[in-house]
Parts: C-alpha cells; sequence; structure tokens
C-alpha cells in the first residue's frame, strides 16, 4: 500500500490536532493548579490525553492485519484520581477543621515538560507538512 501525498498530510495532521489537546490540557493544567474548588465546588483534577494510534485510508480496504500509515487520535482525556495535595493554611477559606487546604495534584514543572514536548512534536509535525507541500509543489513543476 503507498502512501500518497493527501495521506501523508492528513498523518500529520492528526499528530498536529492530537498535541493541540496535549498543550491545551497542559495550560489548563498549570493555570488551575492553585485552584481549591470548581463552580460546583469540587476540586479541580489534572487531566491527561490518552494517544493512539489509528489507521489512515478507507476503512473498508484495510485487513485487520494490514500495514501502512498510522495517524494519532486523542482516545479519551483521564483525570487525576489522586487525593490532592494538601498545604497548611489556617486562613484560607477552603481550609478543612485542622487548617489543610487541599489542591490539585499538579506539579508545573512535569507542566512544562509536557507543553515543551508537545511544542518540538507540534513543530516537527508543522516541518513535516511543509515539505509535503514542497515537494507536490516541485511535482506539479514537473509536469509543466
Amino acid at each position: 500500500m503507498g502512501m500518497d501525498f493527501l495521506t501523508a498530510l492528513h498523518v500529520s495532521g492528526t499528530a498536529l490536532s492530537a498535541e493541540r489537546v496535549r498543550v491545551n490540557l497542559a495550560s489548563s493544567n498549570l493555570a488551575n493548579a492553585e485552584t481549591t474548588r470548581d463552580a460546583s465546588g469540587n476540586m479541580y483534577r489534572r487531566l491527561d490525553p490518552v494517544f493512539e494510534s489509528m489507521r489512515m485510508g478507507d476503512a473498508s480496504e484495510i485487513a485487520p492485519d494490514a500495514t501502512g500509515p498510522m495517524g494519532v487520535r486523542v482516545s479519551r482525556i483521564v483525570a487525576d484520581s489522586g487525593p490532592g495535595r494538601k498545604v497548611y493554611s489556617p486562613g484560607h477559606p477552603d481550609a478543612d477543621p485542622d487548617g489543610f487546604v487541599t489542591f490539585p495534584d499538579v506539579n508545573p514543572v512535569h507542566e512544562v515538560v509536557n507543553l515543551l514536548s508537545a511544542s518540538r512534536s507540534y513543530d516537527a509535525n508543522a516541518t513535516a507538512l511543509e515539505t509535503l507541500k514542497q515537494m507536490a509543489a516541485r511535482g506539479l513543476d514537473i509536469t509543466r
């Protein structure tokens, strides 16, 4: 099964979409690192995307054991199920009777590394898209 330009563009496009979700979630995690509760009164839960590979092409022509180009998608978003991070702050309005406030279990260093990694992956796929566009343009020039 050969890979044409449109399939290659679609493969890189799926990666760009998945990395955009990862950037959005890491940004949300960073923004809510000190959030003690949401509008419903529940603690903010750190969110992570789960990436899953997916076959590219028409499903009707792909056998279960087929090889070929694979894209990526976010199959689900998982919320942290941990108890959170307890900080002693008796004057805080959300402090428990013992003076502890529960914050989301967000590690800013982890989130920044996630952002950098997603940014590099995004850049790599954007470069692949640009290369594909240049190849297609050169291919058209040859036919003239």
